[in-house]
């Protein structure tokens, strides 16, 4: 990849971030709500989208996050999340490495509104959200 190809994708970011942002406020919390029970990284899951909504997270952070949750809403995927007990490993491994890369900034407010919107017990506060 030449520095002309990499100049061109980050011009494209903010157009990428906003698509993507797009996709999941019209999917991701309607499919969270509907398969939480069968996922056990339903709480990083929604973390993730705090994290990725927040506007004090930085915009590669937010990119990295919502190309991950774009990647769960969208139906086409390379297991299709109908087949039990292989359907959403996939999309668990997206969502994990996307964690990987950016894990420092999914703050306690993001796990926090996670939790909420799952209907969980708030964890107990002990550092700077």
């Amino acid at each position: 990849m030449s520095q002309k190809d990499l100049d061109f994708s980050a011009h494209q970011l903010p157009s990428v971030i906003h698509a993507n942002e797009r996709i999941i406020r019209a999917s991701l919390l309607t499919k969270a709500r509907r398969v939480a029970g069968f996922i056990p990284f339903a709480e990083d899951l929604m973390a993730s989208y705090y994290c990725a909504i927040d506007s004090k997270t930085p915009l590669r952070v937010r990119g990295v996050l919502l190309a991950a949750l774009a990647y769960f809403v969208l139906p086409v995927d390379m297991i299709p999340d109908f087949i039990v007990g292989f359907g959403f490993t996939d999309d668990a491994a997206v969502i994990a490495t996307a964690l990987g890369i950016v894990s420092g900034h999914i703050k306690n407010r993001h796990r926090e509104n996670a939790r909420l919107f799952l209907f969980k017990p708030a964890l107990p506060r002990n550092d700077a959200s």
